[in-house]
């Protein structure tokens, strides 16, 4: 490939990156504390194509034999990645993962909110493993995707991240209570409910899911950043 097209292609990547990282895209991908590094990818890509074509421009190079026309379709995924935004992990992934949950090294003191606004994996670290010391006569409100096991038991689910998509795995809440009758998976409901000291064993890896009582559930949007990153930071 001659160095104008290599030059093409690394501006076009380059401005792919900057796009993603300069919007909300890049979370489809990575967790959020990576946008820095994707900015800084950007700007080496960009810098780099402007000193090739610079380079090209002022060093004239000998003739050579016309690099086939195939060699574009190296564009195509850079494209794709500026044109068609992946959907987030969902149930079918949840439901074929293992949950997550691990003990953590302690529990911060709750705030006195009613509901209390918490993350998934906050919830579900302190009722499996703390049995719910912090949680009891209190009223917490949790946000998640719902998924159906094949039980039919419902969970409300939240992916987390290491690094990036191809590593993400769910934290999983069972529900009981006043359960919505009709549930479709990854409608995302934000609930309100109570402690309860019930627990199952996820099927695929045997790791405990613990239950949430509910009082209210209502259909919401997907957030901003639909992978939940709270345990890993």
């Amino acid at each position: 490939m001659k160095r104008q097209a290599q030059a093409a292609i690394l501006f076009l990547l380059g401005a792919s990156l900057l796009h993603a990282a300069t919007t909300d895209l890049y979370l489809r991908y990575v967790k959020s504390g990576l946008r820095p590094l994707l900015l800084l990818s950007a700007a080496i890509l960009i810098t780099a194509s402007l000193a090739t074509a610079w380079y090209e421009r002022k060093t004239p190079t000998p003739a050579t034999h016309p690099e086939p026309r195939i060699s574009w379709l190296l564009t195509l995924p850079v494209l794709a990645l500026i044109l068609v935004a992946p959907p987030a992990l969902g149930s079918y992934s949840a439901l074929r993962t293992g949950t997550a949950l691990q003990e953590p090294y302690g529990y911060e003191n709750l705030p006195p909110a009613d509901p209390l606004p918490l993350p998934l994996t906050d919830y579900a670290a302190r009722a499996a493993y703390d049995k719910g010391r912090t949680l009891r006569n209190r009223s917490v409100e949790i946000t998640g995707f719902v998924a159906l096991s094949p039980s039919g038991t419902p969970y409300l689910v939240r992916m987390t991240l290491n690094c990036c998509a191809a590593d993400a795995q769910p934290i999983k809440v069972a529900l009981t209570g006043r359960v919505p009758p009709v549930l479709r998976p990854d409608t995302w409901l934000r609930v309100t409910g109570t402690y309860t000291p019930r627990t199952t064993k996820d099927p695929v890896n045997g790791a405990p899911i613990p239950y949430l009582k509910v009082t209210e559930a209502t259909p919401t949007r997907a957030p901003q950043d639909p992978y939940d990153e709270t345990w890993n930071n």
